[in-house]
């Protein structure tokens, strides 16, 4: 069994292949005992250490006991005696903030209940999970809060959230509402967390926790460029391949808080949620609130193993339908080819000339709907343009259909501009302020998902594009932040829950078109990676990483976000030399060597390319098509940089060993450079490989025990490995 209750000790334990996660319950209260190695059954009782420590704070009624204030909580509140950041906060009827959770019970189900309304990691069979629900209560108040952990039986993760029920007879008002928390009995921890903005998303950045509280956090109204919804919590000697680190994952899309404080007794505590900041959810008598879900995962074996764990659950647990498990299309997107310039005419001709490199979609971006031909209008009227496309879609469609393309196309569905006919006969949809300016962000504003009208307008939109036939795969982008956060339509006293709101509007509407749609591939954006998380992955495999296409740039961004997305849900392209964003001139086969970690496409003109280069094209997708399945379902090893060095590596290899490919990135060319080579990991040491590319053959040893010699040639110049098992 994956969840063990010592009903005489009470004391909960929680394995999973490597793991346990160990609580007990104690004068009442849920506590935290240990996360960390797989443990044995037995008495954990002495894990729960009372030190007499109360400086100033209380020992309860009596002033005898532990003190709140000193002892690891599961699901820790305020107003009680713990004065640290709590995972609830709740203002009663009354005006008090107190709520008192103690333990009422447990019980464990086979499978995993699903969150309302909510994305979520699911399992495919009872067998393969084990759910344990604990109920604590608030005797006063009649708050009730169930807390859900799940423990999927062959992976190291366990999924945790809460759902906050009203059981008294007043209102009450929700001001935080974490999804989980973890309470440590030191603080000697790195934090390794991610900032970033549009175009240098998800760069890596580590330091030593501090009393005091850090919180990485979003208020944007999406989970952002410059943060995203994980940490990591490591020992300080924890490299990629040993030491103890700790992650947590929201599985969410908006507004979220992760935050970690070093305390005055020399512990620490993490809690993971919803961002406090402006929330305020008024919980009507017998209304439930139920959390977004987080993701946990320990290893003992470093960042490569934690990564792992995550790369295995999302992929195949979180990503859903029919591109799932599969190699994705080799894609040509039409943005940096011709951005607004186009018409059918010139799409027809781009699109037969990628069907004769042997690309698979071609996919029309933004500028083919309303009359749009530049960023400033017609958001919302989503009718193909006739100026553009005087013979409908079925111009475009039928042609490259017949030369064995597919098409793609794009949509901001969740932006109204100010300059449209949606605008001029709704100007009450967007989100806003009675009587405040509407401020524009790429002159557009954000529509009112909170409103199912506005919800049924734009599956109706969507779904009358999509029921032709004739479209694939949609790339659904997101291109502005939130401000003006209102809805005037839920009321003065509901304003603080607008983003939520918003964002089980959006999961609605996903929901609504992936089921109607099972045979279209969705792909999210957000000026790239604005809402690469891992809510939006339940709905959409894969994600645009970046709007900087720069392999060079894409290094640090690919990187950083490797650490817990799997490769499948990075959708990585090659684009034209100079790039678009930063001038570089970098070789085709760097620009390839790098894209191929991800889900593979190209972002430039394939009419402008020369021969050699429309040669290189067909080349590099004959080796996706072949080798793509497995970068796409293999383990993925970070081998050195970009940080440290100068150069950057990884390697890619199959479940079985069988296969790895591996790629290496000169990125500061130094004189009288060192003999540098690189050692490979994840192989059968056993087993001799040979090159597919060179021809040379080599021994698993070898390769991860000496490793390969690495060119020293020009910058921004690559190599690729590709080692087949013999």
């Amino acid at each position: 069994m994956a969840v063990i209750y010592d009903r005489k000790n009470e004391i909960i334990q929680i394995n999973t292949k490597n793991t346990s996660y160990v609580m007990a319950v104690r004068d009442g209260y849920l506590v935290h005992l240990y996360y960390g190695a797989l443990l044995g059954e037995g008495d954990h009782s002495y894990f729960f250490r009372t030190q007499g420590r109360a400086a100033f704070s209380p020992r309860m009624e009596t002033g005898e006991g532990f003190s709140l204030d000193d002892i690891p909580f599961e699901y820790p509140c305020w107003g009680r005696g713990d004065m640290r950041s709590p995972a609830l906060e709740i203002k009663n009827s009354d005006g008090s903030r107190i709520v008192d959770l103690n333990y009422v019970n447990c019980e464990v189900t086979a499978g995993k209940p699903m969150p309302k309304g909510l994305p979520a990691v699911y399992c495919e069979d009872d067998s393969e999970a084990e759910t344990l629900t604990v109920t604590l209560a608030d005797k006063v108040s009649g708050i009730e809060v169930k807390l859900f952990y799940t423990v999927f039986a062959d992976t190291d993760i366990i999924t945790r959230r809460a759902e906050i029920t009203n059981g008294g007879s007043a209102k009450c008002n929700i001001l935080k509402a974490a999804s989980a928390c973890i309470d440590f009995d030191h603080m000697e921890f790195d934090v390794i967390s991610n900032h970033g903005t549009h175009c240098r998303e998800r760069n890596i950045e580590r330091f030593p926790l501090a009393r005091g509280e850090y919180k990485m956090a979003s208020r944007r109204g999406a989970s952002g460029h410059v943060h995203n919804p994980f940490m990591i919590i490591a020992s300080h000697d924890t490299t990629e391949d040993n030491g103890d680190c700790y992650g947590t994952v929201l599985v969410y899309s908006g507004d979220f808080a992760s935050e970690i404080a070093g305390n005055q007794y020399q512990t620490a505590r993490h809690i993971v949620g919803l961002n406090p900041d402006g929330f305020d959810w008024p919980l009507e008598a017998g209304e439930t609130f139920v959390t977004p879900e987080a993701a946990l995962t320990y290893s003992a074996l470093g960042f490569t193993k934690l990564s792992h764990n995550y790369h295995e659950l999302f992929a195949r647990r979180l990503c859903r339908g029919k591109f799932r498990d599969v190699r994705r299309p080799v894609l040509l997107n039409s943005w940096e080819a011709c951005y607004f310039g186009f018409d059918a005419d010139r799409l027809v001709k781009i699109g037969e000339c990628s069907a004769d490199l042997g690309i698979e979609l071609l996919v029309i971006d933004d500028g083919w709907f309303g009359v749009r031909n530049s960023d400033n209008c017609s958001l919302g009227d989503w009718t193909i343009n006739p100026k553009k496309f005087p013979n409908g879609l079925e111009g475009v469609y039928k042609p490259l259909k017949e030369k064995g393309i597919d098409l793609g196309i794009w949509f901001e569905p969740e932006m109204i501009s100010p300059d449209s006919d949606l605008y001029r006969a709704h100007p009450d949809w967007c989100i806003h302020i009675e009587n405040r300016p509407r401020s524009q962000g790429r002159w557009q504003l954000i529509l009112d998902l909170t409103r199912k009208e506005v919800r049924d307008y734009l599956y109706e939109s969507i779904a009358a594009i999509l029921r032709t036939g004739m479209i694939s795969y949609v790339k659904w982008d997101f291109n502005r932040n939130m401000t003006e956060i209102g809805s005037p339509v839920l009321g003065a006293e509901h304003q603080g829950e607008v983003t939520h709101r918003y964002y089980l509007g959006l999961y609605e509407l996903l929901e609504r078109l992936v089921t109607d749609f099972p045979d279209v591939l969705f792909e999210s954006c957000s000026g790239g990676g604005g809402r690469f998380d891992a809510g939006l992955l339940y709905y959409m495999p894969q994600v645009w990483t970046s709007d900087n296409s720069d392999a060079i740039e894409r290094l640090k961004i690919q990187h950083g976000t490797s650490l817990v997305y799997p490769m499948s849900a990075m959708s990585a392209h090659v684009s034209a030399s100079p790039n678009h964003q930063t001038g570089h001139v970098t070789p085709f086969m760097t620009r390839f060597t790098v894209a191929f970690t991800g889900s593979y496409g190209y972002e430039l003109d394939p009419t402008a390319l020369s021969e050699e280069e429309q040669e290189l094209v067909k080349k590099t997708v004959a080796l996706y098509k072949q080798y793509g399945g497995m970068m796409n379902s293999g383990k993925y090893y970070r081998l050195a940089g970009p940080y440290d060095v100068d150069y950057c590596a990884w390697c890619t290899v199959s479940e079985d060993k069988s296969l790895c490919v591996a790629g290496y990135v000169l990125t500061h060319v130094r004189m009288y450079g060192n003999n540098r080579r690189v050692r490979l990991k994840g192989l059968d040491e056993n087993a001799t490989y040979r090159d597919a590319l060179t021809g040379d053959i080599y021994t698993g040893s070898q390769l991860m025990g000496f490793g390969v010699h690495c060119p020293e040639t020009l910058e921004y110049t690559s190599h690729m490995w590709i080692l087949e098992k013999i």
